[in-house]
């Protein structure tokens, strides 16, 4: 039998509690979770691509079938080097939508055996992205119920 092996891609910068409810209710989904930590090139990052994967391992190390790796290639080729069947993909909002949809449709051209699952988030973790931390944080803003514990002290040195 196969293993389900699913990619959840990102650039995780930093990872935030409506990640981590994603990436729990999908390891219970999958027989393995893999977490691509990846640059965004449209994007300066905050933590470096080291910082991410050491973060994210020591959040999700409770979690057997999770594993942390970073890419640097098309997101099909990295999902078929790792054995990956699906893409997971987050909608927080209908604005993620349209944009999801048109990266999905792209993937499938390239790579039409790997299929992209869209999941929204709990309720309460709706509203959390990275780049909102990431700017509460800078205006002196409480960052604790978004974040866990690791990536708030992470991000308050930083300042």
């Amino acid at each position: 039998m196969t293993k389900k092996i699913a990619i959840y891609p990102g650039s995780f910068d930093p990872i935030t509690n409506g990640h981590i409810d994603l990436i729990k209710r999908a390891s219970r989904l999958f027989d393995e979770v893999i977490i691509g930590i990846t640059q965004n090139s449209k994007k300066s990052a905050f933590l470096t691509i080291e910082e991410r994967i050491q973060l994210s391992e020591e959040i999700l190390k409770e979690i057997d079938n999770v594993k942390v790796l970073s890419f640097g290639t098309l997101l099909v080729d990295f999902a078929q080097a790792q054995n990956a069947q699906v893409i997971l993909r987050g909608l927080r909002a209908v604005s993620d939508f349209e944009y999801e949809f048109q990266l999905s449709g792209m993937n499938k051209h390239l790579n039409a055996n790997i299929e992209t699952l869209f999941m929204t988030p709990a309720e309460q973790y709706a509203n959390i992205s990275s780049s909102l931390v990431r700017e509460i944080l800078a205006l002196g803003g409480d960052v604790s119920h978004f974040v866990p514990k690791p990536v708030e002290t992470l991000l308050k040195s930083r300042l």
